[in-house]
């Protein structure tokens, strides 16, 4: 968006409806910006942009390309993952000094899979108010598209990147009733779908989303089975970033074979009481028999 044309927008008669709304100071705007199409951006978050005395981000110069898309320009403060508590010290300060200040990720809503939790815990400790500006979310977007038809959605974010890590925490979802909803970077989409496979088995539809809103935008559903086939068909399916989405698990008839699946895996690197506990949490099992199944299982591994 050129200069020209953000000043257009900005003259749209719902605009002075948006600058008749209150914007109170010392208050940090908690705000979502696009996670491809620059045009995603809602007239608020413009507003307030425009208003804010600055903008704290996740990388300044992603962000200063961002503003200068929408004809917008802010100082910018680092807030990242490294500096997190001391962005959130100079925050905090300069709310108290009356200043508004918006926060930002690179894409999307901050504080999801991205930093930003940590400062809206100091400003919210320190008794300043964060206000929420909603906008664009790659899990409620894929979600949306998905057909996966669910009351519910848990939310997973990024996997262990270590294999026996990740193999325990997915061994933990496998009963979930609930669409699970994780994100993935392009070089190890191969090896998560990978373990996908492994963990949820192959009947289980996997929704594949690479590049939400952007040009090579692609939404793929299909059986586990065919997902690491239909990545490896073409080069541009490992690219970009992945939100993916596993059918929730259907209600079976447990007659004990699947608790102790579960407690196989878990005692790889739990104690006999943590994995009855969390198999009891996965199963519903009672946990004192689970912790005696475990110890079975542990005796005669020994």
């Amino acid at each position: 968006m050129t200069e020209q044309s953000a000043s257009n927008l900005f003259s749209l008669p719902i605009m002075s409806e948006v600058g008749l709304q209150t914007y109170p100071l010392s208050t940090l705007y908690v705000l979502a910006t696009p996670i491809g199409n620059v045009c995603d951006i809602s007239l608020r978050a413009l507003h307030v942009l425009s208003l804010v005395d600055a903008v704290a981000c996740e990388d300044t110069r992603n962000t200063a390309h961002l503003l200068n898309r929408y004809g917008i320009s802010k100082p910018l403060l680092a807030a990242h993952q490294h500096n997190e508590h001391e962005a959130a010290e100079k925050i905090v300060a300069r709310l108290q000094a009356g200043e508004r200040i918006a926060l930002v990720s690179d894409a999307g809503t901050p504080g999801v899979s991205d930093p930003g939790a940590r400062i809206v815990d100091a400003v919210l400790k320190a008794g300043l108010r964060a206000l929420p500006l909603p906008g664009p979310s790659a899990a409620i977007t894929a979600l949306s598209v998905s057909g996966l038809v669910n009351d519910q959605f848990q939310f997973i974010g990024f996997l262990p990147s270590k294999a026996r890590q990740r193999e325990t925490m997915l061994a933990g979802l496998a009963n979930v009733a609930a669409t699970l909803v994780l994100y993935e970077a392009p070089h190890r989409i191969i090896e998560t779908v990978d373990a996908l496979l492994h963990a949820f088995g192959p009947t289980r539809q996997v929704v594949l989303a690479r590049e939400l809103t952007k040009l090579f935008e692609t939404v793929h559903r299909c059986p586990l089975s065919e997902a690491p086939a239909w990545i490896a068909a073409d080069p541009m399916r490992q690219k970009g970033e992945f939100v993916l989405l596993i059918e929730a698990a259907q209600a079976v008839v447990d007659d004990g074979a699947e608790a102790d699946r579960i407690l196989n895996i878990l005692l790889a690197d739990l104690s006999v009481k943590q994995a009855a506990s969390l198999a009891a949490q996965i199963t519903g099992h009672k946990k004192n028999a689970l912790y005696d199944r475990a110890l079975e299982i542990k005796a005669a591994s020994d």
